[in-house]
């Protein structure tokens, strides 16, 4: 049994004193006691770390390279696109290894404790197989183990090159199966993740109403019974081709034609009317929402102030992984709201801060979405947890709400000490255990890619 004890801790049942967290030898958590003395290793703050419910992990080299204007006067994510498509010819398996463990690293250093990727680089540059057609989930499994971080793989599931049906473009080559090619690739991917701790998780992702038809998206939710991802209504271009082929906007097919409950979570979701925002709050989805991504690629801002007030889901993922932090993505999210309405504080409730709501609304869905039994601070939960520096100077002799506030509003996450995935303690003092090699190896990838790069 490990102890750990702290000043103060954001609990399921919220804020307390002089915390005991015992954790078993599974990585969960066995009690959680207020008002005892200290033992164990001491901590001024700690919280739950939430999931990262969205990543792309290979785009992570691409960061910094996209912000020249393209061809068009008016640079958009499609243009940014093709760049991305032209820079993932030259990835081989042990690149997105290298690439995947640095990533994770980085957000384990963030806070999260867990990466849900969405996984759609599946094949050789031109599109053949790998030998194991599940080649490069292992990949992603092996940087897992590497790094300590909690695992929900999500195999995408991409058919076609747009809602017409078309082929895959050159660019989108690797990513293609047919329904009975991703459930042999899939059930590879369960095999690769079998030697992994008891925490990893299996889902299924559907990339898109725009790269499956509907028999795909049938026969891919049917895969297993993990979690379901799908990206929808993110661009206004994508709203537009959804319903000129399919007779509705996104959300609203969806809707009528999918079993959507608390097992999806839908990412971005950034172009929806306020019916659609009430109706697909209601069946208890997630919303996966990547602010900084959604920033830079120009999709739009989320209505979060009627999603949070239709009771509506959210956490967080970092997406195209140009930028990894947590504090601003949670930062970026409530802002967008605010400049939206010329409003302050949009999402605090007379009860809890706009940090507090941020934060806990963060680990909670983030949780649901990645199929974790995580997301507070509670016994029988894995013990996905973090310690913020109570010596930081925008923390001293802050308490309760107010922590997550400067947190997130005036700090940063060099904030973040120490961060546990199902007990495994893989930040120590603001950086990762195996930092130096996961780095080195990184840096080595990039100078083999500096020509695509």
């Amino acid at each position: 049994m490990k102890i750990l004890w702290a000043e103060q801790a954001l609990t399921q049942d919220g804020w307390a004193q002089d915390v005991r967290i015992a954790v078993d030898g599974t990585g969960r958590i066995r009690e959680v006691t207020a008002g005892t003395a200290p033992e164990g290793e001491r901590h001024a703050i700690l919280l739950p770390a939430p999931a990262n419910l969205h990543s792309h992990a290979f785009q992570r080299a691409m960061a910094g390279l996209t912000e020249r204007r393209g061809p068009d006067p008016r640079d958009t994510f499609w243009t940014w696109r093709q760049l991305m498509f032209r820079f993932l010819d030259r990835l081989t398996p042990e690149d997105v290894e290298a690439i995947a463990a640095f990533v994770q690293m980085e957000m384990l250093e963030a806070g999260y404790a867990c990466n849900a990727e969405f996984h759609y680089l599946h094949h050789r540059p031109g599109g053949l197989p790998y030998a194991d057609p599940a080649e490069m989930s292992a990949r992603i499994a092996a940087a897992a183990e590497t790094t300590g971080i909690g695992l929900t793989l999500l195999p995408v599931l991409y058919q076609y090159g747009g809602c017409d049906r078309r082929a895959l473009g050159h660019g989108q080559i690797r990513f293609g199966n047919t329904p009975e090619q991703f459930a042999k690739l899939h059930e590879g991917a369960r095999d690769a993740i079998a030697a992994l701790p008891e925490d990893t998780v299996l889902g299924t992702a559907p990339h898109s109403l725009r790269a499956v038809g509907p028999d795909g998206l049938r026969d891919a939710i049917t895969l297993g019974d993990g979690p379901i991802h799908m990206h929808l209504a993110e661009q206004i271009a994508e709203v537009d081709e959804v319903r000129a082929a399919w007779g509705a906007r996104p959300v609203s097919w969806l809707l009528d034609n999918a079993p959507v409950d608390s097992r999806w979570c839908l990412i971005h979701c950034t172009q929806m009317e306020p019916e659609e925002t009430l109706a697909l709050a209601a069946t208890g989805a997630v919303a996966g929402l990547c602010p900084i991504t959604e920033s830079s690629l120009g999709d739009g801002i989320f209505d979060g102030v009627r999603w949070l007030g239709a009771n509506g889901r959210f956490g967080i993922g970092s997406d195209s992984n140009i930028r990894i932090s947590l504090s601003e993505e949670l930062r970026t999210l409530d802002y967008s709201q605010r400049l939206r309405d010329r409003s302050r504080a949009a999402l605090a409730q007379p009860d809890a801060s706009t940090g507090r709501v941020l934060f806990e609304g963060a680990a909670r869905g983030a949780a649901q979405a990645a199929g974790r039994a995580s997301g507070a601070i509670s016994a029988g939960l894995w013990a996905d947890l973090l310690a913020l520096d109570g010596a930081a100077v925008d923390l001293i002799g802050k308490t309760g709400d107010t922590i997550l506030d400067a947190w997130v509003f005036a700090g940063d996450d060099r904030m973040v000490l120490d961060v546990w995935s199902a007990g495994r303690h893989v930040v120590r003092n603001g950086r990762h255990v195996a930092r130096d090699a996961i780095r080195s190896r990184y840096v080595e990838t990039l100078h083999r890619l500096k020509d695509a790069l």
